[in-house]
């Protein structure tokens, strides 16, 4: 059974990022849910149970870093790390995500940054 604390939101528009994450996080141990649009994303959180969202800089022609001020106000108790490819992260300037994970990335700085974020119960018992 998942907990809340224990499910991850991958918001990118491409694939390939979302089931990199997906696989690695689910071998982790993590439940993981998928979203390709920030519409998508919407819905997801909207049925609830997730703890950490891992939200590209860019979601197609959409900014996530726009996205991030509607999480913040809608959904105060998840957290969320920024995917960027652009070096430097200047783009983030002025956001307050809680991490950012530079691409490309490693599987270890994946699955650091979402124990890191996830809240504290929830892989402490797994």
């Amino acid at each position: 059974m998942d907990s809340p604390s224990h499910t991850v939101l991958v918001v990118d528009d491409d694939p390939s990022i979302r089931f990199l994450c997906r696989v690695n996080l689910e071998l982790d141990g993590w439940a993981v849910r998928e979203a390709g649009t920030l519409d998508e994303a919407r819905g997801e959180l909207l049925e609830g149970d997730v703890g950490v969202v891992l939200l590209d800089v860019h979601v197609g022609t959409q900014s996530g870093i726009d996205y991030l001020d509607e999480l913040r106000r809608d959904h105060p108790d998840v957290s969320v790390a920024m995917l960027t490819g652009s070096v430097g992260t200047p783009t983030l300037e002025g956001t307050r995500p809680d991490g950012v994970l530079a691409k490309p990335f490693t599987l270890e700085q994946l699955a650091e940054t979402v124990r890191r974020l996830a809240p504290r119960t929830a892989h402490s018992a797994g």
